[in-house]
């Protein structure tokens, strides 16, 4: 049996104020032609379809688009929400949709969707788990649950895995050793942690969140990655569509297809004569999404105006010079950038009171953070 990974669309999203739409209407069509390639059994949709609760009217109707032609295709499509995702607008129609083998998540109430998926007398079963959080696990299912790793124990244990079958699982949570970029929010003090050994009774983990292609722990608990790159610290990932074959029992292979979108995000350094001479961009897709760093001494009039001209999707355009390093050493320090948004407050507090937060202070701080990142989802 054939399975087709693919998860984080984050339809809707703007990257730097550009719409990422054209580009994501691009990249789902070439899908389409990999799937259609490779006649896959069934395609798992790893959670974070849109990149808002409320998606645009634009971003609804090109996921539309997108799942009429998959079915059509022939796959089952296995779907889940992720922490992007509003649960009741991509559980709407769930049951309808099952007449086209279109298998949705419903809102989480501590029970998981799970489906066997048989081709001949070919089987696999595959859970539908959405994004969870340990208060609404505690709610369901154990009010013991203090974090994310022992909410998804929980849910494992609810699922009652039977493991004479095949069983593959859809998640979408940070398993502990991932690679994390700066698209992806680090949460306060890594409590959104789910540790690889909790996957065990699984067979294949299709895992979604985090926009890096990679296997955590052992090949068979995978992220899928996005689709296209979604920060500049994605610049250097090949994003591709995992294909999942399955021989039996132990016996997974697999393998990525390569993307190639529309317009690459990359960046390009230089001085102001050297990037605007046509030797040294003929050749390059001048339309690719840039950042641009120039090296120049002294600021360029109309800099980003001008280079425009030649690179009309210039994203953003920071300087790197005697000036701008001297004066953005804390901004520069890569030890400050990966660290959350608790931490940094609590250096600042410490600095200019002597003394680090409380304990009271830093759960206000938590729940007041938590209650920023669901509203910035």
């Amino acid at each position: 049996m054939k399975l087709i990974h693919l998860g984080d669309l984050h339809i809707g999203k703007r990257v730097n104020e550009f719409s990422m739409l054209e580009d994501q209407e691009f990249i789902l069509a070439r899908i389409l032609s990999v799937i259609e390639d490779e006649q896959p059994d069934g395609v798992l949709l790893a959670g974070d379809i849109y990149d808002k609760t409320v998606p645009s009217a634009e971003a609804v109707a090109l996921f539309d688009r997108f799942l009429v032609r998959l079915a059509r295709l022939g796959p089952a499509v296995f779907m889940i929400s992720g922490n992007h995702d509003s649960p009741e607008r991509i559980a709407f129609g769930g049951r309808l949709m099952e007449q086209s083998r279109v298998y949705v998540s419903p809102i989480f109430d501590g029970h998981i969707k799970s489906v066997l998926l048989k081709e001949g007398t070919r089987q696999v079963r595959i859970y539908l788990l959405p994004f969870v959080k340990p208060a609404q696990v505690r709610h369901y299912l154990d009010e013991s649950v203090t974090d994310y790793n022992q909410a998804m124990e929980a849910c494992i244990r609810e699922m009652q895995v039977n493991p004479e079958e095949i069983n593959i699982l859809v998640a979408h949570q940070f398993v502990t050793g991932a690679l994390r970029c700066e698209s992806e929010e680090l949460s306060v003090g890594g409590t959104d942690n789910v540790d690889f050994e909790v996957f065990e009774p699984f067979d294949y983990v299709a895992l979604g969140h985090l926009h890096g292609p990679q296997q955590v722990g052992r090949e068979t608990i995978r992220y899928a990655g996005s689709p296209l790159k979604y920060s500049f610290s994605e610049r250097n990932q090949v994003k591709s569509v995992t294909v999942v074959e399955i021989e039996g029992k132990g016996r997974i292979g697999v393998r990525q297809v390569p993307l190639i979108p529309r317009h690459d995000l990359r960046e390009i350094r230089g001085t102001y004569a050297d990037l605007t001479m046509r030797d040294n961009y003929a050749g390059t897709n001048v339309e690719d999404y840039l950042r641009v760093i120039l090296t120049d001494e002294n600021e360029v009039m109309d800099a980003l105006a001008k280079l425009r001209i030649i690179y009309p999707n210039i994203m953003r355009l920071e300087y790197d010079n005697t000036r701008t390093r001297t004066n953005s050493v804390l901004l520069a320090d890569e030890a400050v950038q990966e660290k959350s948004r608790l931490e940094l407050l609590d250096e600042l507090y410490e600095i200019q009171n002597g003394v680090p937060l409380s304990e009271a202070q830093r759960k206000y701080a938590e729940d007041v953070f938590e209650l920023i990142r669901e509203g910035e989802a």
